[in-house]
C-alpha cells in the first residue's frame, strides 16, 4: 500500500488540505474531486490504491472538510474551477486524470474545458453532465431562503442517519456519519446555501459541445439506485464523451466507493492505469 500524506496549499489566499498517494514529483496526476458534501476522505481509499502505481491528489474543495470556509469565496461552478486549477499549477500537475463525484463532476469538467492541454481522462462516479436535469428534493430546498436556513440549522444526526440510511439503504452507519460529520459544521453548511443558489438546474448542463470537440476517454459508473441524480443520466455522457465505457452498479446509490469500494476499484482502477502516458491530443 503506498504511503499517503497531506499538505496545505493556499490559492488567492484560500487553503485547501490536501492529500497525497504515490511520487510527489510527477507532473502526471491522478486528480479526485469530491462533491456535496464532499469531503476529500471520500477518496483515501482509492487514492491509496492508485498510489501504488501513480501520483494522486484529493483536494478538500473550499467550504468542505480542513479547506477554509471563507463567506466570501465564489461558491459557484466557475469558482471552484478556478480554486482547481490554482491548486494543481501549484502542485506542478501538468497533466491530470479526473475521478469526479457529485459536484465535483461540474467543478472539475469547466476546469477541463478552460485547460484541455491538461486535461487527459475522466472517470465520473454518479456526475458528469445533466442536460434536463432538475433539483433532487434536498436542493430545492436549500435553494429555497429561509427553509433553507431552518433546515440546515435544524439537522441533527438521528434525523440524518433515517434520511440517508432509507434513500441508500446500503451505506453503512459509519459511513453515514462520516458524511454528516463532514457536513455539521455551519461554515459548510453556508457553503452549500451558497453553492446550491448559486448554481440553477439549467446550469447543470455543463459545457456539453467543449467536451464533444475535446473526446477524452472516460469511463463513467453509476449506481442505479442513485436517489439524486438518476442513472439514466450515465448513458447521456456518451453525447459528451463519444468512446466512454458506461457502467451500470445494480443495487448501489449515490456513494458506490462506500457502498461497495471492491467493484469500484476493480473499474476505476484498470482504466486510470491503461491512461496514464497515453497521449493528449
Amino acid at each position: 500500500m503506498s504511503n499517503v500524506a497531506t499538505e496545505t496549499v493556499s490559492v488567492n489566499g484560500v487553503r485547501s488540505s490536501v492529500t497525497h498517494g504515490g511520487a510527489t514529483d510527477q507532473t502526471e496526476a491522478v486528480v479526485f474531486v469530491h462533491g456535496n458534501p464532499g469531503p476529500a476522505s471520500d477518496w483515501v481509499g482509492l487514492l491509496t490504491r492508485v498510489g501504488e502505481f501513480a501520483r494522486a491528489v484529493a483536494p478538500d474543495m473550499p467550504g468542505y472538510g480542513d479547506a477554509d470556509k471563507p463567506r466570501d469565496f465564489r461558491y459557484t461552478i466557475d469558482g471552484y474551477a478556478e480554486h482547481l486549477a490554482g491548486l494543481l499549477n501549484s502542485l506542478g500537475v501538468t497533466r491530470a486524470h479526473l475521478v469526479l463525484h457529485d459536484f465535483g463532476g461540474p467543478w472539475g469538467l469547466a476546469w477541463a474545458v478552460g485547460h484541455p492541454e491538461m486535461f487527459a481522462s475522466a472517470t465520473l462516479i454518479n456526475t458528469g453532465v445533466l442536460p434536463d436535469y432538475t433539483w433532487h428534493h434536498y436542493a430545492r430546498i436549500w435553494r429555497t431562503p429561509g427553509v433553507g436556513e431552518l433546515f440546515q440549522l435544524t439537522a441533527n444526526r438521528p434525523a440524518f442517519r433515517m434520511l440517508l440510511s432509507r434513500e441508500n439503504p446500503r451505506l453503512s452507519t459509519e459511513a453515514i456519519d462520516r458524511i454528516y460529520d463532514a457536513a455539521r459544521g455551519w461554515p459548510t453548511k453556508r457553503a452549500v446555501l451558497k453553492l446550491y443558489r448559486a448554481s440553477p438546474a439549467s446550469l447543470m448542463r455543463g459545457p456539453i459541445e467543449a467536451l464533444y470537440e475535446l473526446d477524452r476517454p472516460a469511463l463513467v459508473l453509476w449506481g442505479t439506485d442513485d436517489a439524486y441524480l438518476p442513472w439514466r443520466f450515465a448513458e447521456r455522457q456518451q453525447t459528451v464523451f463519444p468512446s466512454a465505457r458506461i457502467e451500470l452498479l445494480e443495487g448501489l446509490g449515490h456513494w458506490p466507493f462506500h457502498e461497495d469500494p471492491a467493484q469500484v476499484g476493480e473499474l476505476v482502477l484498470p482504466f486510470v492505469r491503461a491512461q496514464l502516458g497515453a497521449h493528449v491530443r
